[in-house]
């Protein structure tokens, strides 16, 4: 797995295949799965300085209906964060890598228990939002962010792996991605919640269709197989996509092609 190169002449082509292979797509047959950040969004300074166009929320709510409620978004972060980004929309969604689940607008939502206080507040120790570290206290997870402050990776991972030490008896695991690390309750991540999802309608008996960009996105496309499922990735390699997007912005304008919204 590696990243595309964004002066590749066939990473043009790439993405015009995607478009291609995306608008053909049967929207009375498929279940659309959404990665958010890095898919849908693009990367920002920090998880709290995003843009979520207003383009994006129509083609979404379009979608929605047009799929008759199978469309999720599919996201490490929390479900609550995910109705403030796409406000007025509140979507079925996985959140936290998993560890959430909303089966449809308006239903409650299902979570894991939290991790111990004491080894949340240990971990959140090492943030410095002065220095560019920042972090996301999930309840379940916690996340410390160094996008701005790269120079802090290896002291992350030191005072990480100091903080599970000093618990030996909860069990954890870590979950890495683009410039973050997340400590999370082991056996949690987005291929079991894609699965569960898929149990259920109105996404049981429809083809799921995800779209993701990160590591931590692995194991829902690893899923897929076992449902009949098409993976799509924003330049990135996965092992048996049906197409590779060059940039969030080019999976906007697959949406809104699907979408049919002019």
């Amino acid at each position: 797995m590696n990243s595309s190169n964004g002066n590749d002449p066939n990473r043009h082509d790439a993405n015009a295949a995607a478009l291609r292979s995306f608008a053909a797509l049967d929207l009375d047959a498929i279940a659309l799965l959404l990665d958010v950040d890095g898919t849908l969004i693009d990367i920002g300074p920090s998880p709290f300085e995003v843009d979520v166009p207003d383009s994006l929320k129509t083609s979404l709510e379009r979608l929605y209906s047009l799929t008759n409620g199978a469309l999720a978004l599919v996201s490490g972060r929390p479900i609550r964060d995910l109705d403030k980004l796409f406000t007025p929309l509140k979507l079925p969604a996985v959140g936290g890598h998993g560890a959430e689940m909303r089966l449809a607008e308006g239903a409650a939502v299902a979570r894991v228990e939290d991790l111990p206080q004491a080894l949340r507040t240990r971990l959140i120790a090492a943030a410095d939002p002065a220095a560019g570290v920042e972090f996301e206290d999930k309840g379940y997870s916690v996340a410390l962010h160094y996008r701005k402050a790269p120079a802090h990776a290896d002291r992350l991972r030191a005072h990480v792996s100091e903080s599970r030490a000093a618990f030996p008896d909860e069990a954890t695991e870590v979950l890495p991605g683009k410039m973050m690390i997340e400590i999370k309750r082991p056996g949690i991540d987005k291929g079991g919640g894609v699965r569960e999802l898929m149990r259920h309608k109105p996404f049981h008996d429809r083809m799921p269709v995800f779209i993701g960009d990160d590591v931590t996105d692995e194991a829902a496309f690893a899923a897929l197989p076992g449902f009949g499922g098409k993976g799509y990735s924003v330049s990135r390699e996965f092992d048996g996509l049906s197409g590779i997007f060059s940039a969030p912005d080019d999976v906007r304008r697959a949406l809104k092609q699907l979408a049919t919204i002019e």
